[in-house]
């Protein structure tokens, strides 16, 4: 009878052992070098501008009257009447063609595409400064926004109001990974010039901080792919907590059996 016991509790034992010594450290914790990481500094990232991008530019200037032309026209409904107005307090927005162009009031067609935020509006402002006198633009990215898809709490597409967004912020806003993801193995496609690329990242290790893929671009598709444990769980099913209740319930009736 003891030796029964014995192996009843050595079963249980060894049960609970493969349950919680299955996970490890290094691959659960993020940062886990980061103090031997060197912080470059003086380093500035700005996306770059792509086609299918919705860009709202608005000009103002002193002489209200002449910064006009360089605003799109606007166009309200009021009841049954189509009113045609130009007016600086509504979003005003250019699609980036698949040339990477706009098409600019008075200044016409653009190139755009591959410029920096920073270039745009430098290109701009040398354009129109031809036509009026200390022009300020207005000029943000309003449809910016990234995808969260695999083993993250809440995945997702994202909008992004600042046009600067870190993976990890962009993590965080999906809350976090599940204990399921692969956080050595993070999957990042991105489209450049028509071309799409597939990047890995190990956030596990600080020096993807460094990385060209600490910040993400504009329609990031960001996949975290479940580990082992998760897909062979998947194998078993949802009826998984079923059979564990059942096991539970045969180890209990066993020690009864046997006490």
């Amino acid at each position: 009878m003891k030796s029964k016991m014995f192996w009843i509790k050595s079963v249980v034992f060894l049960s609970l052992l493969f349950l919680f010594s299955c996970a490890s450290r290094k691959n659960i914790v993020y940062y886990q070098d980061i103090d031997k990481i060197t912080d470059k500094g003086g380093e500035s990232y700005e996306v770059k501008i792509q086609p299918d991008d919705l860009l709202m530019i608005i000009v103002s200037a002193d002489d209200v009257e002449a910064a006009l032309p360089f605003n799109l026209k606007t166009y309200s409904t009021s009841g049954n009447r189509l009113d045609i107005t130009r007016g600086q307090e509504t979003v005003q927005q250019y699609l980036v063609d698949f040339e990477g162009n706009i098409e600019f009031p008075v200044l016409g067609k653009i190139k755009v595409g591959g410029l920096s935020r920073t270039e745009v509006l430098h290109l701009l402002q040398n354009k129109i400064s031809g036509y009026i006198k200390n022009p300020i633009i207005n000029l943000r990215i309003t449809n910016f926004k990234i995808s969260l898809q695999g083993e993250v709490n809440m995945p997702g597409t994202y909008s992004v109001a600042s046009e600067r967004i870190t993976l990890i912020e962009a993590l965080s806003m999906g809350k976090d990974l599940t204990v399921y993801g692969k956080r050595n193995n993070i999957l990042i496609i991105r489209e450049t010039n028509g071309k799409k690329s597939y990047n890995r990242v190990n956030i596990t290790k600080s020096d993807f901080i460094n990385s060209p893929f600490y910040y993400l671009a504009q329609n990031d598709v960001v996949y975290v792919e479940p580990n082992k444990t998760k897909v062979n769980s998947s194998a078993v099913g949802p009826n998984t907590s079923v059979i564990i209740s059942a096991v539970s319930i045969l180890v209990s009736l066993s020690v009864l059996i046997f006490k």
